[in-house]
């Protein structure tokens, strides 16, 4: 996918995702990645603890590098957490490059799961 196009997705999914989640108020990486990680939970919305909300960033974080080849999904567990099996090194990255990165990924899930047609 070609910078501009990212940028212009970007934009357009914070957008919606500010309106639907955020109250208006403009969703930063993180926040997307957390309901992104929610999503894939699929426990819906609750009140989750500190160390909860560090594991659904990792989880949102595996399945958006998963089709990148970094991870594969290995499961659920008892509780319904599901787990990730690293597959390849994640390679070092500016700052700049892992938020393009992280862009990038969550365009194309946002794609993949039609949010960008509201």
């Amino acid at each position: 996918m070609l910078i501009n196009e990212i940028k212009n997705n970007w934009n357009k999914l914070t957008f919606l995702m500010s309106e639907k989640f955020g109250d208006g108020e403009e969703m930063d990486l993180d926040a997307i990645l957390f309901v992104i990680g929610v999503q894939e939970l699929g426990f819906g919305y609750k009140k989750y603890k500190k160390n909860e909300k560090v594991d659904i960033l990792h989880v949102a974080i595996c399945r958006l590098l998963e089709p990148y080849g970094y991870y594969e999904f290995s499961g659920i567990d008892e509780q319904g957490w599901p787990h990730f099996k690293a597959l390849a090194p994640l390679p070092f990255l500016k700052a700049g490059e892992q938020t393009l990165l992280m862009k990038e990924a969550i365009v194309e899930y946002a794609i993949a799961n039609d949010w960008l047609n509201d």
